[in-house]
This record gives C-alpha cells, structure tokens and sequence, in this order.
C-alpha cells in the first residue's frame, strides 16, 4: 500500500515570490507544478518548474542551493510559513514532495529579515554570518601536522557538547523564525564549539565580545526565549547554548573592565 502511495503522481500549485532584484518591488507569482513524483526533492521540483518556465521563454525562479544534501545551509527557503519546511530536522533540499497533499497550494518566500536582504527572487545575502565568523577570529593553537591524539585531554561530554554546537551549517533559519530576527543561536553555536575546547580558551574572551558586538552592529535583533529558532534549525541545535553564550558574553565583559591598559609612551620624548 505504500510503495502504492509513493508511486502515485503529486500536483501542486507554487505560490512564489518574485523579485527582480533589491530594492526592486516584488509579489507573489502562481505556477502549476503538475505530475510530480512524490520521491522528487523540493529544489528537483523546482528544476523542473525552472525548465518549463525556460521552455516559454519566461524567466525562471533565482533560488540558491549547492550540496543538495542537508550540508552546507545554501538552500534556504519558507515553505508555507516554515524556514526549510514542514519537517523538523531537515533543511529545504531534504524536503520532498510526499510532504504536501495533491492540489495543494505550496507558498514559497526567501528567509525574511533586515540583515538577509533579497538579492533575486529566493536568494538573499546572509554575509551577515560571515562578518560575524570573521570577528571571531582564529585560534593560536598549532594548526600544522596533526597533533598526537593524546596529547590534549579532553572529556567526552566535553567532546560531544562542543561537536554538537559545530554541527551549526550558518543557513540563517534560526534568523528566520525568530520574530526579532535575533542570530543568537547562530552566534552562540558558533562561540560555544571553541569556547568549550581547550585549544579555544585563548581567545575565548575576546571572541564573544567581538561576535556579540559583530551581530549587535548588523541589525539582528534580541532573543525572544520564545525558541523559534532551535525549532525550525536543520540539526536540532539546542537553544541551551544560548545560556551558554549569554554567561561567556556577560563574563568576558566584566573582565575586560578589570584588564591593565597599555603603558602610555611619551613620543615627543628624545
């Protein structure tokens, strides 16, 4: 029964957002998507509608995808209301067509929020992210041959906390969700995977400070604690780290009050 289902043809009608560029006025466009496979991927559907769309010389719809397989975060879209979709943990390309009934009215928009400006269509600029990462920094740790593995003790739930906040891919649905367009989430995996590593404490200080600081300076907005945004992130990242990230933040900044300054030189001096 259903090998039976999945076999059976799907039609739906997309509802997409149409924007020729920034600061260009955009509006919602219906194209018919008729007999697809219910195995067909939510960005393959998208293919087929673009081919058609190229067939009667019309323009198809700009969206960004790259690894098509839940990595990278390019693919970041709202599919009825929902950053990435209907399903918990999985991003835009994971999502399939069995997802949606026959006949229905599938709408699809581009993550929404001030730092995230529409480029075309579906596709935004979240370099916003990158500046953010940026201000973070590097870490003085050897970054040469690889080390011995035993040369840096470090405990599995240690290990484990730090690789679950590095599973962040940076696709900006936490972003997304949140009605303040807060980035926390993004921020505070992004801190936590090094600042939980010995080889992050270094600059633990003064990578969160600079992150927070960074993000502030963007335009995200403040947290909600309502926790939209681990709701609707692709790999499940726990908003715990967000408490994480507001005692490091409120950490570094005390002791940063209490650092020596620079001795003062005199330079006119012979």
């Amino acid at each position: 029964m259903s090998s039976e289902k999945n076999s059976k043809s799907i039609s739906v009608t997309l509802r997409v957002w149409r924007q020729a560029g920034p600061n260009k006025p955009g509006q919602f466009v219906e194209y018919p998507a008729h007999n697809l496979s219910p195995n067909m991927s939510f960005l393959e559907m998208l293919d087929v509608v673009n081919d058609e769309l190229t067939v009667k010389g019309q323009e198809p719809i700009a969206f960004a995808h790259d690894c098509r397989e839940g990595i990278c975060g390019t693919c970041s879209l709202v599919i009825n209301g929902e950053p990435h979709g209907p399903h918990e943990g999985v991003a835009s390309c994971q999502t399939y067509i069995r997802s949606f009934a026959d006949g229905e009215v599938v709408t699809i928009e581009p993550f929404r929020a001030a730092p995230f400006p529409v480029i075309k269509d579906l596709v935004t600029d979240r370099s916003a992210f990158d500046k953010i990462q940026q201000a973070g920094g590097f870490i003085t740790a050897r970054a040469g041959s690889a080390p011995d593995a035993n040369a840096t003790s470090i405990s599995k739930v240690d290990a484990d906390l730090a690789m679950d906040a590095a599973q962040c891919i940076g696709c900006g649905a936490c972003v997304a969700a949140c009605k303040n367009a807060s980035a926390m989430l993004f921020v505070a995996a992004k801190v936590s995977h090094l600042g939980i590593l010995p080889q992050g404490q270094a600059e633990r200080d003064k990578r969160v400070l600079a992150m927070v600081n960074t993000m502030d300076d963007l335009g995200f907005g403040g947290c909600t604690n309502q926790y939209e945004c681990s709701a609707a992130c692709p790999k499940l990242i726990s908003h715990d780290f967000i408490s994480r990230l507001n005692g490091d933040y409120i950490a570094a900044s005390f002791r940063s009050m209490f650092k020596q300054a620079p001795a003062q030189t005199d330079g006119g001096a012979g």
